[in-house]
């Protein structure tokens, strides 16, 4: 069964909460300043602006380094959520509750937008790039694609790092979420943007003030969390225990 736990405003507010979304703030910041970062840089370097092969590489090393380490840095405050797809897929398994992850997702956003700030003060960017599918591609095409790569992704947080039975295998969570995320980009990158993180989207959307497409990647990103959220949390980790309240991810 779905463990959704709606939570209280004094734990959501209590000085430990208060220090997790901080530390999603810059944990996000700093993950996006990367991922963005890198995008704009590799048109600076290049005549053409478009992302060819070489630069579609690039752009997923750097968001699995970054996220690789976002991850790291703040998984023993906030449980190194980074994305608001990640926080409802751990919601639905009753690893966090639907307060504290409103807060969270508040948190990952203002993250967000603050490094796309930074980066358009920093390197003069003109625009800063925002995802959206490709020419040809629908928008229901677009959603499907971010739905089956946020699965992949959050599915591997529940597994590395969210399963009371993940043992030694919790060591490397953050180098499977980073892999997993520089796969999806590599695969889903010249068609979706290979976003799968609403706060990555939302950023670079309030900055250069184009949400055009930006519902895409809040719908996908949520409804292949949620699902993730679902089967493994309610299956796999349903089967052989209440999920309980996780010490990296509460």
């Amino acid at each position: 069964m779905v463990k959704i736990a709606f939570g209280s405003l004094g734990d959501s507010f209590s000085v430990g909460s208060l220090k997790a979304y901080l530390s999603e703030f810059i944990a996000t910041l700093l993950f996006v300043f990367a991922g963005v970062g890198s995008a704009i840089a590799y048109s600076k370097l290049t005549t053409d602006a478009a992302l060819d092969p070489p630069g579609l590489v690039a752009v997923a090393v750097a968001h699995a380094f970054a996220l690789f380490v976002g991850v790291s840095i703040a998984a023993n405050i906030s449980g190194g959520h980074l994305n608001p797809a990640v926080t409802f897929g751990l919601a639905i398994g009753g690893n966090i509750t639907i307060l504290t992850g409103l807060l969270y997702w508040i948190a990952q956003c203002l993250g967000s937008i603050a490094a796309c700030l930074l980066l358009k003060f920093a390197t003069s960017a003109e625009s800063i790039p925002t995802h959206g599918v490709a020419s040809g591609m629908s928008a229901v095409e677009g959603v499907v694609m971010e739905i089956v790569i946020t699965f992949a992704l959050v599915y591997t947080v529940y597994a590395t790092a969210a399963d009371p039975k993940k043992g030694s295998i919790g060591i490397i969570a953050p180098i499977a979420i980073g892999f997993i995320v520089g796969a999806n980009i590599l695969a889903a990158g010249p068609f979706s943007g290979g976003s799968m993180n609403p706060a990555r989207s939302f950023g670079p959307a309030v900055v250069s003030g184009d949400f055009s497409q930006n519902w895409i990647y809040w719908l996908g990103p949520l409804i292949g969390g949620g699902l993730a959220g679902l089967v493994y949390g309610d299956i796999f980790i349903g089967s052989y225990t209440a999920a309980p309240v996780s010490e990296d991810y509460a």
